[in-house]
């Protein structure tokens, strides 16, 4: 048994702690989009201001004339096929036999 005049012994605590990351919210994605966006635009006015505002010239492309002439490769000569008979009249077959019930 345990002896009465012996305070019971102290009791531990343990605790734990969970450490969770903030939620972030989103729009780093549509940002991005509109900032590609104006890169674009200010590319294309600054195109049409340093060219002119006209396209480059596409220059006349040159006549050609080719006269190829290839010789065709002679092929030899099939053989013959045999001459096949025809018959003077068509085959016939006879009709076939029934037999009478018994």
């Amino acid at each position: 048994m345990t002896d009465p005049n012996i305070p019971p012994p102290e009791r531990v605590v343990h605790q734990t702690t969970i450490n969770t990351a903030p939620e972030r919210k989103g729009g780093g994605g549509m940002l991005a989009f509109i900032v590609g966006g104006l890169i674009v635009a200010v590319a294309v006015i600054g195109w049409f201001v340093y060219s002119g505002g006209q396209a480059p010239a596409v220059p006349e492309a040159p006549e050609v004339n080719l006269d190829i002439n290839v010789p065709a490769p002679k092929l030899p000569e099939a053989p013959r096929l045999p001459d096949v008979p025809r018959p003077a009249e068509p085959p016939t077959v006879a009709a076939p036999v029934s037999e009478a019930p018994a």
